[in-house]
Parts: C-alpha cells; sequence; structure tokens
C-alpha cells in the first residue's frame, strides 16, 4: 500500500474520540460507543460512583467549529462527590492511572495532581508527520485535553518505574 493509499484525514471529533478511548478504552468498568449519525460518545459505566465522577467532569459536549459532538454517562445506577476525590472514582481500576497526590502547599497554593502511567500512547488520527498516521502522546496530554481547564486540578506522568525516579533528575 502507497503513503497516499494510506493518508486519510480525520475530522477532530474523531480524534477526541480516540482520546476518550485512550483515556478509558481499557478501564474494565467503560464500554464507550461512537454514534456517528448523533455524533455522540457514550460512556456505559458499571461502576455507579464512577459513571458520578465522569458526569460531572466531563463536557456534555465538545464544540468543533459547526459540529456538535455530545458526550453521554450512561451510568448503571447513581451516586454524589467532590474534586480530586471524582477523579479518583473516575480512574479507580483503570490501568492507564496510578494515583492522585493532594497537596496542601504555602500562600494558598493547593493543588491535586492526577498522575497517570509512564506509557506512551498511540491512536491513529492522520499525523503526516509519522509514517503510520498515528498520534504518539501521554494520558496527561489527552486528560488536558479531554477535561479542559481544571482549577487546582493537574494532570502529569508518573516517575520511570524501574529507577522510582524521572530521567535526568538533579542529583
Amino acid at each position: 500500500m502507497e503513503l497516499a493509499e494510506k493518508v486519510k484525514l480525520s475530522s477532530p471529533w474523531i480524534n477526541f474520540y480516540h482520546e476518550i478511548v485512550a483515556l478509558f478504552g481499557e478501564d474494565p468498568d467503560i464500554k464507550i460507543e461512537y454514534d456517528e449519525d448523533e455524533l455522540e460518545i457514550k460512556l456505559f459505566v458499571d461502576n455507579p460512583t464512577k459513571a458520578d465522577a465522569l458526569t460531572k467532569l466531563l463536557p456534555t459536549e465538545k464544540v468543533f467549529g459547526r459540529i456538535v459532538l455530545k458526550l453521554t454517562v450512561i451510568p448503571a445506577n447513581d451516586v454524589n462527590s467532590s474534586d480530586s476525590a471524582l477523579f479518583q472514582k473516575a480512574f479507580e481500576g483503570n490501568p492507564a492511572f496510578s494515583y492522585i497526590e493532594n497537596v496542601d502547599g504555602a500562600f494558598t497554593f493547593n493543588a491535586s495532581y492526577v498522575v497517570f502511567k509512564n506509557k506512551v500512547v498511540q491512536y491513529f488520527n492522520d499525523d503526516l508527520s509519522d509514517v503510520n498516521g498515528f498520534r504518539s502522546t501521554l494520558y496527561q496530554e489527552i486528560a488536558k485535553d479531554v477535561f479542559g481547564n481544571t482549577n487546582g486540578i493537574y494532570f502529569c506522568t508518573d516517575v520511570e518505574e524501574n529507577t522510582g525516579k524521572p530521567l535526568g533528575e538533579w542529583p
């Protein structure tokens, strides 16, 4: 197959769908469906606490010019909760997730760090700079795009597992 045959342009809403799948696709509590006719991503969530958290955290729609993509969380049941705790509930049991670190800092700086596995995530998105058309990124970058601006919540990547510290750490 020639390169010209492999090149297909994905729409931004399809790229967003791929981000949702990359972030939640391996979670055993979540089944994801994309309805092309309705322009809707549906997350079927078996865990009611996780469903509640995702309902509160995820946007209900994402606008791409004139295209409006709906994002619907369909819970098994219903429940309640609060900010970093919502992320904890939303990602509990998800292989992409490591942990959450809450920091009460000086000068009223408080932060919650949602830490994802140290893994490169790849999905098809017509990246012409990649021979396979894939985007290579980290879970933290996908979470920033999917969840948008989250006040006091920061997404980051865990340190390299075999050393217990990031590459290039200061002595």
